[in-house]
């Protein structure tokens, strides 16, 4: 999703042709279960809870652990969607940026891919031409004057915010006039176009139990499918929406598809339990030991290539 400060006019494109599944899915090997600012020692004091380490800024409102083992998963995360996006680092029509932010940066990958790019920027949020910051978008002011960027960025903010329309108007005011906003996304829902899926599979129901959980903690998953409204609502222009197939597993018959889903299932498989602990045990009031019994037959779910279900980007 990306939309201009200026201009007029709105448009949707689909990459989603119908996945043809593989006749053999048996066949293909199964994936197992695998400079900055300094911060001051009340930052980096981070807490601990079921064996999982998360934030300390803003303590509790983030749901979703930063430890090494999820920032190697971001960093996968990161690699699928670049095969996803075939390469692309972005869909705006941008044209030589002087400055970009990027907000909820993760490990930093994209920021030092897109200073490669435009060496000119300074992406806030290392080259010379990169710098983090530790910030809180919901403010009402961010750190930097009205019509500063030329170019702002959001990727995976789903359960990261209370309300990310309010962020889309904030970055409408610190957007300059012809500059550009894009955010990119999974929606949590899974599908399936072939009734392989029944609504009783094990993923399927994490996947309702999820939304149900991110609602109660006040951190919606299901926002994908509001941005193109969100965008427009807040005054961006110019709006364009694509959206992409994601196989679960390495089920499809097509090469491209089968290794995006061969890397989507690892990214799962390795994800899964921090998708899970901090928001079913804050939300539901499950123990580890309860989540990770729950979570077999999930994981089994993950790697079952009859079942040809997808993810939407």
């Amino acid at each position: 999703m990306s939309g201009s400060v200026s201009s007029d006019g709105a448009s949707r494109q689909l990459h989603e042709r119908l996945i043809e599944p593989d006749s053999h899915p048996d066949s293909d090997e199964s994936v197992s279960n695998q400079s900055t600012f300094s911060l001051t020692s009340s930052i980096a004091n981070y807490p601990t809870e079921n064996g999982r380490r998360y934030h300390k800024y803003h303590e509790g409102s983030y749901y979703f652990p930063n430890d090494e083992i999820e920032n190697e998963r971001l960093d996968l995360q990161y690699e699928l969607l670049k095969l996803v996006f075939e390469g692309r680092h972005y869909f705006a029509p941008i044209d030589n940026p002087e400055r970009i932010l990027d907000i909820g940066t993760g490990t930093g990958m994209w920021c030092l891919e897109i200073a490669e790019l435009f060496p000119k920027s300074r992406p806030l949020r290392v080259p010379n031409n990169v710098q983090f910051i530790i910030d809180d978008a919901t403010e009402e002011d961010w750190l930097y004057s009205p019509n500063t960027f030329d170019y702002i960025h959001t990727r995976v903010m789903l359960g990261s915010f209370e309300d990310f329309r309010e962020i889309i108007k904030k970055a409408f005011k610190y957007t300059k006039p012809g500059g550009w906003m894009e955010s990119q996304d999974f929606m949590s829902t899974v599908y399936c176009d072939d009734d392989t899926m029944k609504d009783d599979w094990p993923f399927a129901e994490w996947t309702r139990y999820g939304d149900e959980a991110a609602m109660m903690l006040g951190r919606p998953l299901r926002i994908a499918n509001k941005f193109k409204r969100w965008y427009k609502e807040a005054g961006f222009v110019d709006v364009h929406e694509e959206v992409f197939k994601i196989p679960l597993n390495p089920w499809p018959k097509d090469p491209h598809y089968k290794n995006i889903g061969r890397i989507n299932e690892l990214n799962w498989l390795d994800g899964i339990q921090a998708f899970t602990l901090g928001a079913f045990h804050h939300a539901f009031g499950w123990s580890r030991d309860e989540i990770e019994a729950y979570l077999v037959n999930v994981r089994r779910a993950i790697q079952d290539r009859s079942v040809h279900a997808y993810h939407k980007a």
